[in-house]
């Protein structure tokens, strides 16, 4: 599926400013979309936005593939409704850096008023019909997360080995000793999705479409392996995983990339005609306008690493099913509006699969400047069917990539935007914006960061690394001026997007 010129920002809701330590679905995500529409932009990225576990990461630690983050929810907008006391919501006061996420603060701060809310709460009408309509996946969940709670969040292999295999006598047993823990997560899922369901209605009604993101895989200790393990290649005796996902050596890592992953059984995913996956890209499309494929390449093929190994090194490459898979999926879903992050080690065959089903792909500006006029990431290169981003949220921000770029890269990137020298370079996060949204490129989409100009400080994700990450935001809604956005909306029409 093709897409209209058009441009947007990447900016993930727990970046978002708020009192309570993390961005939320409160006033600043009303504001921010306020920006973007005073800014010409159209589009918001966002990362997944599923309750994070480890490191709360949005990609690899989510404990479902379906759900939504309690941490999203806005505090506020819950005391409006009656279920808080609004003059006894107690700010979190910054920690350390006011510009990061201290989870291990805000998680208790916050899941103390989630549970004062449901206290509160009435069952209605909405929460009734919420409860149905999402009931194919939102009962494992539920009772998923409170067996996880009940069980001091040991992975659920661990588990009683009759809860784990699901047996119903069992089941049965334990959804009715954890009657009010269930419940309450049936709650804090409703919220989630009614706030942002509002706050998407808001966007849409400014001609602003989200841009979601389904992470290719999800995490073993999680709602989705346990309520459905015939879909991923388990032990049959441990129920442990028998092969774990990442990535070869790469650009990002000299030993690659190990995610801890469950890997897909596609034999049985085939035979059930993909339906988890046709599940879940239509809740995924029930929140967003169009979707980011994380990691598109494992459609066609994925690397395996055998259960155990300490690094990504060991692994082999197995082909999935992915002209198979897309065609079911548009047949169940009709026309996809997908985005195919193509990043990494792209094969033709990857390419022939994403250009089969014209997906537009990815180009990051930051990958272009090896001094070679034929990199594919150099915008002379670039089609119309493609996504132009300077950096994503697994680069550096504009700014800190420049401050650590070799002479070589500097001195090209000069030569090729018609500088003598880098030295004549003063803006580089503005001139890298304008490479990207004067391109041929249909969508060009931009951090907030190298909007704001920030430098490695306000770096989101390092592959590389796996603690740290996934913190950065900024704290108050006036860093987006009109100043600010009278410029963007000068480049932006400029460029016609």
């Amino acid at each position: 599926m093709t897409f209209p010129r058009a441009s947007g920002i990447l900016l993930h809701p727990t970046c978002l400013p708020g009192q309570f330590g993390i961005g939320d679905l409160g006033q600043g995500a009303y504001d921010f979309i306020d920006f973007l529409e005073r800014s010409g932009q159209t589009l918001w990225q966002i990362l997944p936005l599923g309750p994070t576990g480890y490191e709360h990461s949005p990609y690899i630690m989510n404990f479902s593939a379906f759900a939504g983050n309690p941490l999203l929810i806005s505090l506020e907008k819950l005391a409006a409704e009656g279920l808080l006391e609004a003059d006894k919501l107690a700010p979190l006061a910054p920690g350390e850096r006011s510009d990061q996420v201290d989870f291990n603060r805000v998680v208790p701060h916050k899941t103390a008023y989630l549970q004062q809310a449901f206290k509160q709460f009435q069952p209605s009408p909405a929460y009734e019909e919420f409860c149905q309509s999402q009931g194919y996946w939102l009962d494992d969940y539920v009772l998923f997360m409170a067996l996880l709670e009940a069980n001091d969040g040991q992975e659920w292999n661990q588990w009683e080995p009759s809860i784990a295999r699901r047996e119903p006598e069992a089941i049965a047993t334990q959804t009715a000793a954890l009657k009010i823990e269930i419940a309450y997560h049936r709650f804090v899922q409703f919220k989630f999705f009614e706030q942002w369901k509002a706050l998407r209605a808001y966007a849409n009604q400014k001609n602003i479409k989200i841009v979601g993101d389904i992470s290719i895989y999800v995490c073993y200790n999680s709602a989705d392996v346990w309520a459905d393990p015939d879909c991923f290649k388990l032990d049959p005796e441990t129920l442990a995983s028998q092969y774990i996902a990442g990535v070869p050596p790469d650009y990002f890592s000299a030993t690659g990339q190990l995610w801890g992953n469950p890997i897909y059984n596609w034999e049985h995913l085939q035979k059930t005609g993909f339906e988890w996956w046709v599940k879940r890209f239509r809740a995924t499309l029930e929140y967003a306008d169009l979707v980011r494929v994380d990691h598109f390449r494992a459609f066609e093929a994925y690397w395996q690493v055998p259960g155990g190994e300490e690094t990504a090194m060991n692994g082999e490459w197995i082909e999935a099913p992915g002209v198979e898979f897309f065609e079911t999926l548009g047949d169940r879903l009709g026309e996809l509006p997908v985005l195919a992050e193509d990043l990494g080690i792209i094969t033709p065959e990857v390419e022939a699969l994403r250009d089969r089903f014209a997906f537009p792909g990815m180009k990051i500006l930051m990958f272009a400047f090896g001094n070679d006029p034929n990199n594919p990431y150099l915008p002379h290169q670039y089609v119309r069917n493609c996504a132009v981003y300077p950096g994503t949220h697994d680069n550096d921000t504009v700014v800190g990539w420049w401050q650590r770029a070799s002479a070589e890269e500097k001195q090209f990137l000069a030569r090729y935007f018609g500088y003598e020298s880098p030295e004549q370079i003063t803006e580089i996060n503005w001139l890298l914006l304008r490479a990207a949204y004067a391109s041929v490129a249909d969508l060009a989409v931009v951090q907030l960061q190298d909007v704001l100009g920030l430098d490695n400080s306000g770096r989101m994700n390092d592959p590389s690394t796996n603690a740290g990450n996934w913190r950065w935001r900024y704290t108050d809604s006036a860093v987006l001026s009109e100043a600010l956005a009278e410029r963007l909306r000068g480049v932006t029409q400029l460029y016609s997007r």
